[in-house]
């Protein structure tokens, strides 16, 4: 494993209210593929990894990073093909290679008695990941998922992985250009800035791109999460955005009928994008789970 110190050089920084958290930035094999994840400290105290969603990066925690390093050990994974892991060759981005690769990271990082926090696609990984690998994750936390994801849902998703992303002359205006997928966000401009900074990237021709594999949409596979809450034992929350439509009471209903001992929390003045939405929101919940289960 590789690392360096990721000090957002040359990057615009937001300014006042919450402010991203430095890392170091470092390198994991797992599937055959050099995945990047970033390391915020502290070392020494418990593990904590976070686990983004589709097509955006680990960055997405710098804003909940600092509201956890007091305690936890905490890092935060690029899965393959998204962020500045590398790409799969031939394509191969379904869920049960996300899980795989994140049981082959956290076997190199010998994780222990671990907090795993996924957000959106990033949930149902580390859900899928949790239910199937026993043994080495002791708290889970599940952010904003969608627990059934159609074929009418992943249609639209196949649509835009299909066509060919479009080509910026300059990293200032392909960040003007970036829109949070999906749509609604209570998050500060500075703070979408930042993300979106951390999400493009030049390449060999030139032309400034996102930096995910847009194969990750087109392939996009359908998947039920309800079953793999029968395998989950271990103490677990489910987030949900206060304006997002993801997590209503009867889903909810069916995680807790199938995982008993599963907990809610509602973040207020969030969308799907909780994390940057009200990231102290979203530690003072997460924050009062982990101080219930010592």
């Amino acid at each position: 494993m590789s690392s360096r110190l990721n000090a957002d050089a040359g990057i615009e920084l937001p300014t006042g209210g919450s402010q991203p958290a430095r890392s170091v930035n470092g390198f994991v094999e797992a599937g055959g593929l050099l995945l990047n994840f970033l390391d915020y400290g502290t070392a020494g105290r418990p593990p904590m990894l976070c686990v983004h969603g589709g097509a955006i990066h680990a960055h997405w925690f710098d804003f909940v990073a600092p509201g956890f390093t007091a305690d936890y050990h905490v890092r935060a994974l690029d899965q393959r093909g998204h962020g500045d892991s590398a790409w799969a060759e031939p394509p191969d981005y379904s869920y049960a290679r996300y899980a795989a690769d994140l049981a082959e990271v956290v076997e190199k990082f010998d994780l222990r008695d671990l907090v795993l926090i996924g957000h959106s696609m990033g949930g149902m990984t580390s859900l899928i990941y949790a239910a199937t690998h026993p043994g080495r994750v002791a708290k889970l936390v599940m952010v904003d998922s969608t627990m059934h994801m159609t074929e009418e849902r992943i249609a639209p998703m196949r649509e835009v992985g299909n066509r060919e992303g479009k080509s910026y002359s300059a990293q200032d205006e392909i960040v003007a250009r970036y829109r949070l997928r999906p749509p609604g966000s209570t998050a500060p401009p500075a703070v979408i800035r930042h993300v979106a900074q951390h999400a493009v990237k030049k390449y060999d021709d030139g032309g400034w791109r996102h930096k995910f594999d847009r194969r990750i949409y087109a392939l996009r596979e359908s998947v039920n999460g309800f079953p793999h809450w029968n395998h989950i034992t271990i103490p677990a929350l489910v987030v949900k955005g206060e304006l997002s439509p993801r997590i209503s009471p009867e889903i909810f209903a069916e995680i807790k009928a199938r995982c008993p001992q599963a907990e809610f929390a509602e973040v207020s003045n969030a969308d799907h994008h909780v994390v940057l939405d009200n990231p102290d929101g979203f530690v003072a919940a997460v924050q009062a789970f982990l101080a219930r289960h010592p």
